[in-house]
């Protein structure tokens, strides 16, 4: 099986297991594991930044698998503050060479980051997949989590 074959396949798994779950939270640990199995150990941190209600510039931790992450991300800080602010998905062959990388964690080589948006379009979180691989993620793999991003939302 292709690495688009596997998207396709997690993607399918992960909106069955989440089929009709109302709770935002549920669904999110739900990708975040689910990626994070499947993928070992490539993805060395998978989860989400979720837009915090009372401070809508900044990013708080939400549900994930790996180790310890930031808590807190301002809106143009690092890469996920980075999409965020801009509202596009990014991949980071060099985490190191990142203006303004904010190292959550020091084994972190390379990073993509997927917007989450509501039915209205808003911004309420963003996936964030990091490898202790340099260069780790392709155009297969953004196009994958886009998809998987695409669907969180619908219960």
């Amino acid at each position: 099986m292709d690495k688009a074959e596997r998207y396709r396949d997690l993607k399918a798994e992960i909106d069955s297991v989440v089929a009709g779950e109302t709770s935002v939270t549920a669904r999110y640990a739900t990708a975040a594991c689910i990626l994070a199995q499947a993928m070992a150990p490539r993805f060395f941190w998978t989860g989400f930044y979720v837009v915090d209600p009372l401070k809508p510039r900044e990013l708080v931790v939400g549900p994930y698998q790996g180790t310890l992450g930031c808590l807190r991300i301002a809106f143009g800080k690092g890469v996920c503050g980075h999409v965020a602010a801009s509202g596009e998905p990014i991949l980071v062959p060099d985490v190191h060479a990142f203006p303004g990388h904010i190292a959550c964690d020091s084994a972190s080589n390379s990073e993509v980051v997927v917007p989450v948006f509501d039915s209205d379009g808003e911004l309420v979180a963003v996936l964030d997949v990091d490898s202790t691989d340099l260069d780790a993620f392709d155009a297969t793999d953004l196009a994958g989590l886009v998809a998987i991003c695409n669907s969180l939302l619908v219960a």
